[in-house]
């Protein structure tokens, strides 16, 4: 029998996508625990802080959009199982980036407007549970990446200058493969601020 690695999505002899059968599987506990980040320019971050943004509280939408998309997983990728999930939980912090204004600028501007144009980002966190015969990865990336998205829509008015980034699975358990920890080593990370 072949160990290299396949894909398997794939059909191994003609090469087509080919959903994977989970039939005979063990039913298990699995959880999943996805990032990411949107980087946004200083007018955005702003409004962000003072939740003063016209079209309403952005963390909040954003949050239930989150949700809403991590239980629709299998409706937006092809190949992936309708689970039963049984939590998910997304949330989003604010983050300032750390630095100042660049010197030659503080001459120019007021202490207001040298703080509105210190850019931050949104960490988002998805987490999802479920007890099935298949994982909850994509679920939990799913969650993250559309409540980046929402954040974006909901702040483009004021600013297109954003980042969507360092979007990844952090933690799954469960499954044949067992307990998975990003390992992602430090010096490989890379500052996507704006």
């Amino acid at each position: 029998m072949d160990k290299s690695p396949q894909l398997t999505h794939t059909d191994p002899k003609t090469g087509k996508a080919s959903m994977v059968s989970v039939t005979d599987k063990p039913s298990t506990e699995r959880t999943a625990l996805a990032t990411a980040s949107i980087w946004l320019p200083g007018v955005a971050f702003d409004l962000l802080k003072r939740n003063a943004h016209k079209k309403g509280d952005v963390l909040t939408v954003a949050q239930i959009a989150g949700i809403q998309a991590a239980k629709q997983t299998s409706n937006l990728i092809p190949l992936c199982h309708p689970l039963l999930l049984t939590h998910v939980s997304v949330q989003l912090r604010l983050v300032e980036e750390e630095g100042e204004v660049e010197e030659a600028m503080t001459d120019k501007v007021e202490k207001r407007e040298q703080d509105q144009l210190k850019a931050g980002h949104v960490e988002i966190e998805s987490r999802v549970a479920c007890k099935g015969n298949t994982g909850v990865e994509m679920e939990a990336l799913t969650g993250a990446t559309v409540a980046a998205l929402t954040v974006f829509d909901m702040c483009k008015a004021v600013g297109k200058d954003m980042v969507i980034g360092d979007i990844k699975v952090v933690e799954k358990t469960g499954g044949k493969s067992g307990h998975y920890r990003h390992q992602q080593p430090a010096s490989e990370r890379k500052s996507h601020g704006i």
